[in-house]
């Protein structure tokens, strides 16, 4: 399965996927944790040092001899299906039955952009063939501009992290709309920063057309773990309660 992990800036799309990612190698599930964010935190949120590890979209050596063309040029010629079958492995970092990938992403205007950094991150996605018991989780970059890159269309679900606010619905449906366009059919919001029913209820009545799988309340523990740049803990039971019913849910 390959999930990506949206939703508007803050409100917990790295947290979410960085404890998944942990609860699935818990399980028994090889789990790739990409992060395709330009802000690039996933890492820290699972514990793996990324020094060291540069973006893939920074990769101008890389990009040039897989490509045949220079990082940044638009038009000319360049492959549109260049080798990534070895990128995985070989550009990973790995602990606790996580693997880290770093994407990074095409910092450029426009949603149709074809230059040489964005054919071979669409390619890698793409490319990402899996087995039972293999698992994709994508922390991608704030907002919706990802889903008109076309990065997001070689995943199976799409979760959109939703907090108790008018600016985050807004952005979740705005994301709904845009997947429409994409084909993309499967997609679910998970509520983010929860600390009562009455924001509960906020969510599943102003989240339309966007089924609510599952909550993560507003931890103490979370926000320890950011406050000292360290994951949060799994074994704690509130979160491991919350994480468990979505993954689950995912699941069936």
């Amino acid at each position: 399965m390959k999930i990506a992990v949206s939703g508007k800036g803050g409100v917990g799309k790295t947290t979410l996927s960085s404890l998944l990612a942990r609860y699935w190698a818990r399980k028994g599930y090889r789990v790739l944790a990409v992060d395709a964010d330009p802000d690039a935190n996933l890492g820290s949120a699972l514990g793996i040092d990324t020094i060291g590890l540069t973006p893939i979209a920074k990769m101008e050596d890389l990009i040039y001899e897989r490509t045949e063309s220079k990082k940044g040029t638009v038009g000319g010629f360049f492959k549109m299906n260049p080798k990534v079958d070895d990128l995985p492995e070989a550009l990973s970092r790995e602990k606790d039955g996580v693997r880290l990938l770093i994407m990074g992403t095409v910092k450029k205007g426009g949603g149709g952009c074809i230059c040489p950094e964005s054919v071979l991150l669409k390619a890698l996605i793409n490319h990402l063939v899996l087995y039972e018991k293999d698992l994709v989780i994508m922390d991608m970059e704030a907002g919706i501009e990802h889903l008109g890159r076309g990065t997001a269309q070689g995943v199976d679900r799409l979760l959109i992290v939703v907090e108790p606010g008018q600016r985050s619905i807004e952005t979740a449906d705005k994301v709904r709309q845009l997947t429409q366009d994409i084909g993309l059919r499967h997609i679910s919001a998970v509520g983010s920063k929860v600390r009562n029913s009455d924001q509960e209820k906020f969510l599943r009545d102003n989240l339309a057309g966007i089924d609510l799988i599952g909550i993560l309340p507003f931890s103490e523990e979370i926000a320890r773990a950011d406050l000292e740049n360290r994951p949060p803990s799994l074994d704690d039971p509130e979160i491991y309660g919350a994480i468990e019913k979505i993954a689950l849910t995912i699941e069936n």
